[in-house]
């Protein structure tokens, strides 16, 4: 199971917020969904800042229903005044039914032309009590009747993240490709159908992901032994894979993510 706080920068910053597992058949589709709500005074703003997951996420808020690529970078978002929205972390199944090219969404956004979601969620989250549990039952309902029963080559995408990027995940694209049973060039074309990003890239993620968490989890561990915990060549290695992506170095986030 991916670890749910892999991925914010700064959890300490979040708004109110919340993950729910999807329901039914959903769940071969969503990793989860993801809910913030914000009620910010005016004159203010809260940024939120993201090293994303190396996938789409399908996302209602009001009035707007927008797929998001897959990130090679970190991305923020500043809110303000009252908000919500819906998000779901696409499992690589549901890629097929929304986009033919996910490549051609990476670092994008794509407003979608869906009125029935938009409705379904957006009433759900005005109902009152337990608003978030019904907007997620509608969700999960509207992506399973989308993506319907999933074939041998969506089931192969899904296995593909699980191998690399949950638990035990894979260190190497081949390693991935031995576990999964299939030559590297064939995990590439699946990569690059279900998500828009390379295995190689997805590896890098995760790791990326994973240093962030333990930096913030350790403050005191040193950077060196970070660095080797996490299959970087040495610590000069990570700094580059956090300034690549982050814009700053490790040392400096460790010092941020303490404020």
């Amino acid at each position: 199971m991916v670890n749910p706080t892999r991925g914010v920068l700064y959890p300490a910053r979040l708004p109110e917020f919340h993950r729910l597992p999807a329901t039914g058949a959903a769940r071969e589709s969503v990793v989860w969904f993801w809910i913030p709500e914000w009620d910010i005074e005016p004159g203010r703003s809260s940024r939120q800042e993201i090293v994303g997951y190396p996938a789409l996420n399908l996302v209602v808020e009001p009035g707007a229903v927008t797929l998001s690529g897959a990130t090679t970078r970190a991305t923020h978002r500043d809110l303000r005044g009252t908000g919500w929205a819906v998000g779901a972390l696409l499992r690589p199944a549901a890629v097929a039914a929304l986009i033919d090219d996910p490549v051609a969404v990476v670092d994008e956004e794509r407003m979608l032309d869906e009125p029935e979601l938009l409705a379904l969620v957006t009433s759900a989250m005005r109902s009152g009590e337990g608003h978030r549990e019904r907007a997620v039952v509608d969700f999960s309902r509207w992506i399973a009747e989308r993506v319907g029963p999933l074939d041998a080559a969506a089931r192969q995408a899904n296995a593909l993240v699980d191998v690399l990027l949950g638990d035990d995940a894979a260190s190497s694209v081949e390693e991935a490709a031995l576990r999964l049973a299939v030559s590297v060039r064939t995990l590439q074309r699946l990569a690059h159908r279900h998500v828009g990003l390379s295995p190689a890239a997805m590896i890098r993620r995760r790791r990326l992901q994973d240093a962030a968490q333990q930096l913030r989890a350790d403050p005191g561990v040193d950077l060196a032994t970070l660095a080797a915990e996490f299959g970087y060549a040495d610590h000069a290695h990570l700094t580059r894979d956090f300034r690549a992506v982050l814009g700053i170095a490790p040392s400096a986030y460790r010092a941020d993510a303490r404020r």
